[in-house]
């Protein structure tokens, strides 16, 4: 599908904008003029041949090395995205709300297409390019810590998950089991993510399974998973938390649980692998990068979280304007709604949840150790701010303040970063 409008020829002075309406089996384009008039559309196919349509359609209507034809696009994913990134032309992701919102600026009636999305998208960059930003350029190798970081941090979400369905199915037909590897100090908070668990659950499933199960059995199971030392030892308390008696299901409900247990730890085993070899895979790569040495002297920050603030904040430093920018990305900086006499400050909802969120723990590691860090959550929380608030500023001047060394490639100095609270020189006695 293809046409153009009446229009002769594209002049060298007229500026093109590209909108693209992606789909999984084929993508709508459209290309509009600084006037906002329709120089050509097409309906392409997701392949190098709908690819090659779209780089003759550019060429086609001025698109050149030196002023290259912008383009609008709803995702920054997918192969034709990075095909684009490789022609070294501006590529913008728009948010999907976004281009719903202007499409209401133009017509009231819902009405919606794939070539009139391309045609918005077009639009948005014509009318309000000023106020997104290009896709960075960030390299082949921060993109790869980016995919590996995040994939790792997946792994550990679906976990947790697999880890709390797995304890509330236990709660119901063997709180034994759960006693039986609690943490010491009485939480009652069991980890069944850990080996000793894991490969101690595959031989008893069941209470009937755990009253039978020997000493020698357990301590097996444990040195399976990795135990070194006292394995003998754990396992005769193991054990006899597994003898003691407790409440239990009618048998064969008894038997249909375990058989769900075994299917849950089926699932959790295959991402506490996947956990572990993902993130190993991006700390290898996160070891090669440049930024390494900068990232890691900060502390509370090591190779596997440093791994996820590059894979999020990339090596692109165009990317942000100052620091306000990227703590504004972070969530970690407030936002401001003042209306008439009315002034609210509250927390940042829109974000990078996967860089809010390791920026939550990078803050809690930071916190756990004596020295500046520390005593500047100690004084937000004397300001009267809660432990999540507390932690949030914490983190809101870390991110500026790596931010800071990255861009001027210097190493963190903990006397630069908290002057105030740098030990001052005593004056010599006279």
């Amino acid at each position: 599908m293809t046409s153009t409008n009446s229009r002769p020829e594209v002049g060298e002075d007229l500026r093109v904008f590209c909108g693209i309406d992606w789909a999984e089996r084929h993508h709508d384009i459209a290309l509009i003029g600084q006037d906002g008039g329709l120089i050509a559309k097409r309906r392409i196919n997701d392949g190098p041949d709908g690819f090659d349509e779209l780089t003759a359609m550019l060429t086609a209507a001025g698109d050149s090395v030196e002023d290259s034809i912008p383009v609008a696009i709803e995702t920054p994913r997918g192969l034709l995205v990075a095909a684009l990134r490789a022609t070294a032309r501006p590529v913008f992701a728009i948010n999907p709300m976004a281009v719903a919102r202007y499409r209401e600026r133009h017509s009231f009636a819902r009405a919606k297409s794939d070539h009139a999305d391309a045609m918005t998208l077009a639009n948005i960059l014509r009318t309000d390019s000023h106020a997104h930003r290009k896709m960075p350029a960030d390299t082949d190798l921060a993109q790869a810590i980016a995919v590996l970081a995040r994939a790792a941090q997946d792994a550990i979400w679906r976990r947790t998950r697999a880890t709390l369905e797995l304890r509330s199915l236990l709660r119901e037909y063997y709180p034994g089991f759960l006693t039986a590897f609690a943490r010491a100090g009485g939480s009652g908070v069991t980890n069944l993510a850990g080996s000793d668990a894991r490969h101690v659950l595959a031989l008893a499933p069941s209470p009937a399974a755990g009253t039978r199960i020997s000493v020698a059995r357990i301590a097996a199971a444990l040195r399976r998973g990795g135990r070194k030392r006292g394995a003998h030892i754990r396992a005769a308390a193991i054990a006899q938390a597994l003898h003691a008696p407790q409440l239990r299901q009618p048998p064969l409900i008894e038997q249909a649980m375990s058989r769900q247990a075994l299917a849950l730890l089926t699932t959790l085993n295959a991402e506490c692998d996947n956990a572990e070899q993902l993130g190993q895979a991006s700390i290898e790569a996160f070891r090669s990068h440049p930024d390494h040495t900068i990232i890691t002297s900060f502390p509370g920050l090591g190779e596997l979280t440093g791994a996820r603030i590059l894979g999020e904040l990339g090596d692109d430093r165009a990317r942000f304007t100052d620091a306000r920018a990227v703590k504004a990305y972070a969530g970690s900086a407030p936002v401001t709604r003042a209306s008439g006499r009315n002034t609210v400050i509250m927390r940042r909802q829109v974000k990078n949840n996967r860089l809010a969120a390791v920026g939550f723990v990078w803050a809690f590691a930071t916190m756990a150790r004596t020295g500046p860090p520390k005593d500047h959550y100690d004084q937000r929380r004397a300001h009267g701010d809660r432990h999540a608030a507390a932690l949030r500023h914490l983190f809101n001047r870390m991110i500026g303040q790596l931010h800071h060394c990255l861009q001027t490639r210097r190493s963190y100095d903990p006397v630069k970063a908290f002057p105030e609270r740098a030990p001052q020189p005593q004056p010599s006695p006279a």
